[in-house]
């Protein structure tokens, strides 16, 4: 079966799942997951599932992908905080529906993989950062918008200040095996939290690793 054939059986799955907004649907159709996968795993690129790659992180399931994308509710004139490049995968489906996305990772070696696959699909409204993802980004805030691919064990409040009034920050709260979904909006009259799912993250680290690889 062809890369495209497997990406037509994830959209249509997707769609089941509840993956309503038909922009969402769209970029993760235009995105090649098989290019942010390690080569050995590239047979199961389009499979609705995470799977590993370097420094002992994961590619978030594509269900996942577009859940937190779609509860975003992301405008075409959006600048948005991701907290956790990884393998790059969130900030390319991202970088098809908003002006700009502002990516933060600990790592690196991911990160010099993930700026390699920006360049080859030519997504050039990606700006990247080797840095402690808990921090933020404060020279470039406000965001309209912050994703945060793994677990805070708190509500990350530095990141919540770094939204703009009328922003949204989907970001997973919690212990390993007890972690929520939220959807936090800032309004004029302060911060609103909405739970949306349970999930399974790795944890949000704070600090950089000690060999920076």
């Amino acid at each position: 079966m062809t890369y495209e054939a497997n990406k037509i059986r994830l959209i249509m799955e997707l769609r089941r799942q509840g993956i309503t907004d038909k922009r969402v649907l769209g970029a993760v159709e235009r995105v090649p997951r098989e290019l942010f996968v390690p080569e050995a795993l590239r047979s199961e690129a389009y499979d609705n599932m995470p799977l590993p790659i370097c420094q002992g992180q994961t590619i978030s399931q594509p269900f996942i992908v577009a859940y937190m994308t779609q509860a975003l509710r992301l405008g075409p004139r959006d600048r948005v905080l991701e907290i956790g490049t990884g393998s790059g995968y969130q900030a390319a489906v991202l970088s098809k529906l908003c002006r700009r996305v502002c990516t933060i990772e600990r790592y690196r070696s991911l990160l010099i993989q993930a700026e390699a696959c920006f360049t080859a699909l030519k997504l050039h409204n990606i700006t990247t950062r080797l840095g402690d993802g808990n921090r933020g980004w404060p020279e470039l805030a406000p965001f309209a918008r912050i994703i945060v691919t793994a677990a805070a064990p708190q509500m990350p409040v530095t990141l919540a200040d770094q939204l703009d009034e009328g922003g949204i920050m989907v970001v997973p709260v919690g212990p390993p095996g007890d972690q929520t979904l939220i959807r936090l909006t800032r309004d004029s009259d302060g911060f609103h939290e909405e739970a949306l799912l349970a999930v399974r993250f790795v944890p949000l680290v704070a600090g950089m690793p000690l060999d920076r690889k």
